[in-house]
């Protein structure tokens, strides 16, 4: 452990520090962003409004091999982006670079996380930082490339299609549209890191393999609520979504499960 016990004071002092750096690299990252705004915006966020995009494209091949016709392919997605709002072109810009920001300072954030609560643990938990690291970085950029590539293409290409009459033109506003993206890529991003929430929730004694797999069913019906939540109320959409999601609790249950014999044998030593 620590040498030395650190008072309540000091402890907000340091995870004040740690707080600091994080929002400073979110910051840098969020300028670079903000200053490659073409590359961001028509590349990067646009990308999923085109026709063209990898998913759509993916989905119309295996549409063909498995013969269901042109079913999952489209010629065009019928919306406009329009800003209605003075503020409108210069809010999105901002809120997309911060977004983009704390998406690649991911890592160093972790990092300064990491050294906050490292002091409470002992030597050789310490020594599991670059894994540990590695490891949430890992998790968490797979869930944003999941997010950006399968939850945000399936809902756009829904929503952006849904029409309740002919007399009716879609015309989404600026912000709403960045908003679908950017939250499908967060909670992507996020809901990855469920074996690493797992994996301290097991140390601290929260959750047991047993209390994983007594209520696997249970977690199947969030699942899925929450597939019908992040994506369009399709089968094959929510499908898509919830199964790298139960892989990922099927894994959480063999981390928990490690936890513990790691902790049983310490404790029999």
């Amino acid at each position: 452990m620590a040498d030395r016990e650190m008072s309540f004071l000091e402890h907000l002092e340091d995870l004040r520090w740690h707080l600091l750096r994080s929002i400073t690299a979110i910051l840098i990252a969020a300028l670079a962003a903000f200053l490659a705004k073409d590359f961001v915006f028509d590349v990067l966020l646009f990308g999923p409004k085109k026709t063209d995009f990898l998913t759509y494209r993916l989905l119309c091949q295996a549409s063909n091999i498995l013969g269901f016709d042109d079913g999952f392919c489209i010629s065009e997605l019928p919306f406009r982006i329009q800003s209605r709002t003075m503020a409108g072109q210069f809010s999105a810009h901002i809120w997309t670079s911060i977004t983009l920001g704390f998406v690649v300072s991911f890592p160093y954030v972790i990092y300064q996380f990491w050294k906050f609560i490292s002091p409470g643990l002992y030597s050789h938990e310490r020594k599991t930082a670059s894994g540990f690291i590695s490891i949430s970085s890992l998790l968490f950029f797979i869930g944003v490339l999941f997010g950006y590539y399968i939850v945000t293409p399936l809902s756009i290409r829904f929503l952006g299609t849904y029409t309740v009459s002919p007399e009716i033109f879609n015309d989404f506003d600026l912000s709403s549209y960045t908003a679908l993206v950017r939250a499908s890529v967060l909670a992507s991003g996020i809901i990855f890191e469920l074996p690493i929430l797992v994996y301290f929730l097991t140390k601290i004694g929260l959750i047991t393999p047993e209390f994983m797999r007594k209520y696997r069913k249970i977690a199947l019906v969030l699942v899925m609520f929450l597939s019908a939540v992040i994506t369009p109320p399709d089968v094959a959409s929510q499908i898509i979504v919830a199964i790298p999601v139960l892989i990922l609790y099927e894994l959480s249950i063999f981390i928990s499960k490690r936890v513990i014999r790691n902790m049983n044998k310490k404790t029999q030593k």
